[in-house]
């Protein structure tokens, strides 16, 4: 099955000029979701993870079925002020500003082996705060794993880590 085939693109979302690759087509068709779970799940069982780590907000959606898959932790990571309880957080910069991404200070312990996952890998901005983050807390991450990868963005190259992408689109 092409999972390609069951992503729609919306023109000029948010905005006039760039073209969204939505996912909600994906999750509504039962087969082309459960294959690309089992996709991620496969790509990612060789890394050993402890725990997936997943990014706000397509990242849990992903992330969740495919830490049951795997039998292993589930974490959030979310921007800044949205986790209950004491958080650990790292801020990093984007082409237009800056961003900040939080965990839950007991959510990894150190040396866990950790994949992130979310549903698209742009410029690799949140990703890597998310990669920073979690070595911070001193986490091994082992890789991050996407459905969609928007090539000509660089953002492989801002990960110090393995990257799987399901499918890849020009940006």
């Amino acid at each position: 099955m092409n999972i390609a085939e069951h992503i729609r693109t919306i023109p000029d979302f948010p905005k006039p000029g760039i073209l969204f690759y939505d996912i909600s087509t994906l999750l509504a068709y039962p087969p082309a979701w459960r294959h690309t779970v089992d996709l991620l799940a496969g790509a990612i069982r060789k890394h050993e993870p402890d725990v997936i780590a997943g990014i706000e907000s397509r990242g849990f959606l992903v992330g969740a079925p495919v830490a049951l898959e795997l039998g292993c932790s589930f974490i959030m990571l979310r921007k800044e002020g949205k986790l209950p309880g004491e958080t650990a957080s790292y801020t990093y910069d984007l082409e237009y500003g800056s961003d900040t991404v939080e965990m839950q200070v007991d959510a990894i312990a150190s040396g866990q082996k950790v994949v992130i996952i979310d549903d698209l890998l742009a410029t690799g901005g949140t990703a890597g705060g998310a990669l920073h983050l979690l070595r911070q807390a001193e986490a091994d991450v082992r890789a991050a794993a996407f459905i969609i990868e928007l090539n000509g963005l660089g953002g492989r190259e801002h990960l110090d880590a393995p990257v799987t992408a399901l499918v890849e689109f020009d940006a």
